[in-house]
């Protein structure tokens, strides 16, 4: 199955009335986070999918900084994942996915802000040549802390008994730690028997009514990863 993402030389499809449009690419963990916040307010949306490698000409125009995700709302252009994310919270109140509690808010956004710290290991072992063991380690400790975490909290989720905003802001890097596995076999599984509380949580995120509509598989993610390695033309396309 093929997914058209725009690229130099192409044009921007018209809007659609009463739908806010994000500019997306179908890959991308950052992106992905709005998608969830989206589907959790139950938003109707229009995505318009960026190739972020041959990016056209009419979205640098809006977007200079030619990163996804993205969003026009009423001749606003707007980016950065974490602030598009706070923005929808207040624009669509309905859920409300930040903690009404201030400190707790806080305490959410630091845990955000740690866990992202995940990320240069992530794509050293899914974007690198090879297996790095030091790369894999700084997963797997990144993931005792987050086993932690949940165990502190003492709920299924980092939001309480339903996810919320730290539960979708770091979903995306979880939906690709199983990708490490696929590339590199046993040497990339993970101890899961150590990661008890995580491992219900993934599960039940899978089962999010936000998450399930935009999840892929790992064979799907390593797939992209593969042809993306390879500088192959059809690397956004595949679906």
């Amino acid at each position: 199955m093929t997914l058209v993402h725009h690229k130099s030389g192409s044009v921007e499809p018209p809007l659609i009335e009463e739908k806010l449009r994000l500019y997306s690419m179908r890959y991308c963990p950052y992106a992905q986070r709005i998608h969830l916040v989206l589907n959790a307010k139950k938003v109707p949306y229009d995505v318009v999918y960026i190739n972020l490698v041959q990016k056209p000409e009419w979205f640098l125009e809006k977007f200079p900084a030619g990163t996804v995700p993205a969003m026009n709302v009423k001749g606003a252009n707007l980016y950065e994942s974490l602030i598009l994310a706070d923005f929808l919270d207040e624009y669509f109140p309905e859920p409300r996915l930040h903690s009404s509690d201030p400190l707790q808010k806080a305490k959410d956004r630091l845990l955000v802000e740690s866990f992202g710290k995940i990320g240069p290991h992530l794509y050293k072992l899914l974007m690198g040549p090879d297996f790095t063991e030091d790369a894999f380690q700084g997963v797997l400790t990144m993931l005792a802390k987050m086993e932690n975490e949940l165990k502190n909290r003492g709920s299924n989720f980092f939001s309480g008994e339903k996810p919320g905003m730290p539960d979708y802001m770091i979903w995306p890097s979880f939906e690709r730690v199983d990708v490490i596995a696929v590339r590199y076999g046993e040497k990339g599984k993970l101890p899961v028997q150590t990661l008890p509380l995580l491992t219900k949580w993934i599960s039940a995120m899978k089962d999010d009514y936000s998450v399930k509509p935009f999840y892929l598989e790992p064979e799907r993610h390593a797939l992209h990863l593969e042809k993306r390695r390879a500088g192959a033309a059809d690397a956004f396309d595949i679906l």
